[in-house]
């Protein structure tokens, strides 16, 4: 009955959400752990079927550390971003591209749904130009999505779940890093996403980054603009995605612990919720 009872909870979402596009930023732990990694793609799958149409931007952090590391090549932060000389550039696109995004899709065909790998140089998905860092700092080759081409999100996600890998090019034809949580913020604003969803290794916004029990539950785009000038780290990039996806028509985006099995679903279909939700101003 238990089972029956959390089914019947789920109902009137996915019936809200039918034919809804919801954006998932696919980060953290969920990309780490092996037991996360199928279980998300799982759930990604269950949203297809049940006729959502989830479209999954991913970064891959970890991954490109890794290697620069072995490349001994020096890995520095400023404020969540990463400075990208052009070395750094052509790792990240080297394992964006050619490794994390093509592991993802072949999850999420294994597990019943074709899901098709792009980046923001198909089809001219992403113009980039280059941007600074928070208190106007060169970080080099680190690209602020300018344009993203819906169209060819729309045809896509007609048939198959579209996996995006945070990279891009100017007009030029100059690559450059993007943020992943700013891709994805961009990636929601410009199709009207219903929801956007970012996972992270953390319950949500914390109100003390060292206070685990300090989750600020709801806030308004409004608020969380007003703080962005004193937030520092990862967390950083990722309210400025939130509030430039409600900025741009998005019912809602919610921050949540990818390190819980099935957040995703938790978050979507259930009534209590999870992680962090930010909405419009009222």
């Amino acid at each position: 009955m238990r089972d029956v009872a959390t089914l019947l909870e789920a109902l009137p979402y996915i019936r809200e959400f039918h034919g809804k596009t919801v954006v998932i930023k696919y980060g953290g732990a969920a990309m780490e752990d092996p037991d996360l990694r199928e279980e998300f793609a799982r759930d990604v799958v269950l949203l297809k079927y049940v006729g959502l149409n989830p479209i999954v931007v991913h970064g891959g952090g970890p991954d490109i550390t890794a290697y620069m590391e072995r490349l001994g090549m020096p890995v520095r932060f400023v404020g969540g971003l990463r400075v990208s000389d052009p070395q750094t550039v052509e790792i990240a696109k080297m394992v964006l591209v050619g490794k994390v995004n093509k592991e993802i899709v072949l999850r999420l065909n294994r597990h019943g749904q074709p899901a098709v790998g792009l980046c923001g140089d198909d089809g001219s998905l992403f113009r980039v130009a280059r941007r600074a860092g928070p208190s106007g700092e060169d970080i080099g080759l680190v690209g602020s999505v300018e344009r993203v081409n819906v169209d060819v999100l729309e045809h896509v996600a007609l048939d198959y779940i579209p996996v995006i890998a945070s990279v891009g090019a100017d007009r030029e034809g100059n690559s450059y890093n993007v943020n992943a949580d700013e891709a994805a913020g961009a990636v929601a604003g410009a199709l009207g996403a219903h929801k956007i969803v970012f996972l992270t290794d953390v319950a949500g916004w914390l109100a003390n980054s060292e206070d685990p029990d300090s989750l600020i539950g709801q806030a308004s785009a409004t608020e969380v603009d007003a703080q962005l000038p004193t937030l520092q780290g990862g967390m950083r990039p990722k309210l400025a995605a939130c509030v430039e996806a409600i900025n741009g028509g998005v019912n809602s985006a919610h921050i949540i612990d990818g390190r819980l099995p099935h957040s995703l679903l938790l978050e979507l279909f259930t009534d209590a919720g999870i992680g962090t939700k930010i909405e419009a101003s009222t």
